[in-house]
């Protein structure tokens, strides 16, 4: 494929467009709460809108692949985004906030669910894996600059006196998605044909996997981890500022952008955790650290807190692929049936902030952000019941394992 190094570079792109928009939610958050005078509920539903989006657009997204192909498909994402996108820069509210995260939401999703077979049919079989990993690390990259763009523009003297310049954001991604669909009509995209672990599935597979328990704890498994995850993501910084008087445009926003960070270092090193430790183990030892982490966090001193908020990203890190990976090693068939179910299970990313919100209007944030002890001590949970059909293979397996003649 003559044009495989741009068509790579685009989908990388793609990437790095999903986190940078995706992790800006968090910083933003108590400036929304300043800027529209919410109440913590009011602002949970921002991250719940764009969430729930992507809990119900997976398995459909997938359906559209099959039935329209790639190109299609990338094209109705952009064209979400966009939409959603030029409505919070063109009508500022919180409604329009929350309605345009919602639409934007649906596209991320419609992306994640195509640009994988798409770089897999791109990049070649073969190369499918030292891609992926690559796109993870642009997806860190992203994620990392994301909040530490939030605070170089927030705080220029030409912008700090202004109110509601945090949506000139949303102009520049207006502009951002409009180029991307271009790039889509003009590049010579493959056309992909998905293998049978990426197909949606039939009514009956789907019918088939939820008569099964395991199948349903693991979906919850997915549910916890993303809650788990946006809910430190976003709501650390708005907890820095009331219990410690920490700015969120400064050591707010760091906080997070070292939270994705050191999720991103935690990646790597989970990687070669895995060719050492059952990853049940793994998952059990960085629950358990995880927890620490909040513990920390929550009732530490403003140092303490600033640098654990942070820490706990690094043992979220291997979280979703482990629970990802025993989920699927633990049936036998209808595989993409069930990747649709499990991604789902992102809508977790909607339901958990949300509720942190109504509690912390009650009871304060603290006990807000304390509900996060559930959802870790459940994905602790499945390193005890998971009982998958395949283990991951370690270094120690290997050489222990009988060459056969």
């Amino acid at each position: 494929m003559t044009h495989r190094p741009i068509i790579i570079s685009y989908i990388l792109l793609i990437w790095f467009a999903i986190s940078f928009i995706t992790n800006l939610i968090g910083p933003l958050m108590p400036i929304a709460i300043q800027d529209f005078k919410l109440s913590l509920t009011m602002a949970g539903f921002m991250p719940f809108s764009f969430f729930l989006a992507y809990g119900l657009i997976s398995i459909p997204g997938g359906l559209l692949i099959e039935a329209r192909g790639a190109r299609t498909t990338l094209f109705a994402a952009f064209a979400l985004n966009f939409a959603g996108a030029l409505a919070i820069a063109l009508l500022p509210g919180y409604l329009s906030v929350v309605a345009g995260l919602f639409v934007i939401g649906l596209g991320m999703a419609l992306l994640q669910v195509v640009i994988n077979p798409l770089m897999r049919t791109a990049g070649g079989e073969q190369h499918f894996a030292f891609f992926s990993v690559m796109a993870q690390l642009v997806f860190g990259l992203a994620s990392f600059l994301s909040p530490l763009a939030f605070k170089w523009y927030m705080q220029r003297p030409d912008v700090a006196a202004q109110p509601l310049a945090w949506l000139s954001f949303y102009w520049y991604f207006s502009a951002a998605f409009a180029v991307l669909a271009l790039l889509n009509y003009k590049l010579p995209l493959p056309a992909v044909e998905l293998k049978d672990d990426e197909r949606a599935g039939n009514r009956e597979a789907y019918r088939s996997l939820l008569r099964r328990w395991d199948v349903r704890l693991f979906f919850l498994g997915i549910v916890a981890y993303v809650g788990t995850e946006q809910s430190i993501a976003n709501w650390m910084s708005q907890f820095l500022h009331s219990y410690h008087g920490l700015s969120a445009t400064e050591q707010g926003a760091v906080a997070v952008s070292r939270f994705w960070g050191l999720m991103s270092l935690g990646c790597l090193v989970g990687l070669g955790l895995l060719k050492l430790l059952d990853s049940k183990l793994v998952l059990a030892i960085f629950s358990i650290l995880a927890i620490a982490c909040l513990a920390l966090a929550l009732y530490g001193s403003a140092d303490v807190s600033a640098l654990a908020f942070p820490a706990a990203g690094f043992f979220l890190s291997v979280m979703f692929s482990v629970i990802f990976s025993l989920g699927l090693n633990s049936v036998s068939q209808h595989h993409g049936a069930f990747s649709g179910i499990l991604c789902s299970g992102i809508l977790g990313g909607a339901v958990v902030p949300l509720l942190i919100g109504a509690i912390a209007d009650r009871w304060g944030l603290r006990a807000g952000l304390s509900l996060v002890f559930v959802p870790l001590l459940y994905i602790l949970s499945v390193g005890v019941w998971a009982r998958p059909l395949v283990r991951n293979q370690t270094v120690y397996c290997a050489k222990n394992t009988p060459v056969p003649p």
